[in-house]
């Protein structure tokens, strides 16, 4: 099991990664309250998703965020380094999204 402080820098890490490619993807139109919640560290993170950009981390949660990634601490920082593809995660449920249509749609172009 991760431990928070490791969950933390990985999505600091997807961040940092989001910002570096956000002008090479094209304007991403997405404003989105986004919450991470860590089932087995019973903890949470919230930020804000803007033109393709993570911004804003914070911890705890943000029960109304638009967004929100369930999962647990070691799936978190196993999608964050690219060794689990979204998709399979999803599907195994493994890893949940809650979002409309629309911005998972948007979502998959991020990641």
């Amino acid at each position: 099991m991760a431990s928070v402080d490791e969950c933390r820098q990985a999505l600091r890490d997807l961040a940092a990664r989001l910002d570096r490619h956000a002008d090479m993807q094209g304007r991403i139109d997405l404003d989105r309250t986004l919450a991470c919640r860590v089932t087995d560290l019973d903890t949470a993170f919230h930020g804000r998703l803007v033109g393709g950009r993570l911004v804003d981390l914070g911890d705890g949660d943000d029960p109304k965020a638009r967004i929100a990634l369930v999962t647990s601490s070691d799936d978190l920082l196993a999608l964050v380094h690219g060794q689990l593809d979204i998709a399979k995660a999803v599907a195994s449920r493994r890893v949940s999204i809650k979002a409309n249509p629309f911005d998972l749609v948007k979502l998959r172009k991020l990641l």
